[in-house]
């Protein structure tokens, strides 16, 4: 995996804000999720720019919903991660156990 390929820890937490929605995946719920889940607070314009770079690196898809009345007569876009982003998640994870290993003493103080 080139560095070109590499998946950044935002851009992880924003695929993952994406399977955790599962059907209800678009903006706002992300920065919720992504807040709820980590406790950082993000804003929605980096979440937008993370989206556009995952979907120009084929790892998410998007289509536009049905416009709704709460939101002006505005449609939503949804996002799904693909199963090139499933497995890049999947790559991310199996290294960042393997640089963990070992360490839980170091870490943690003992």
């Amino acid at each position: 995996m080139t560095q070109r390929d590499s998946v950044g820890e935002f851009e992880q937490l924003v695929m993952l804000a994406i399977l955790r929605l599962e059907d209800d995946a678009y903006g706002v719920p992300i920065v919720e999720e992504i807040h709820q889940q980590t406790g950082r607070r993000v804003l929605k314009p980096a979440v937008y720019v993370a989206l556009r770079r995952l979907e120009d690196k084929a790892l998410i898809t998007s289509w536009t919903g049905d416009a709704t009345p709460e939101r002006g007569g505005r449609a939503k876009r949804y996002y799904q991660v693909t199963k090139e982003g499933l497995e890049r998640l999947r790559d991310s994870r199996r290294a960042l156990l393997r640089m963990w290993k070992g360490l839980g003493g170091v870490l943690e103080g003992s």
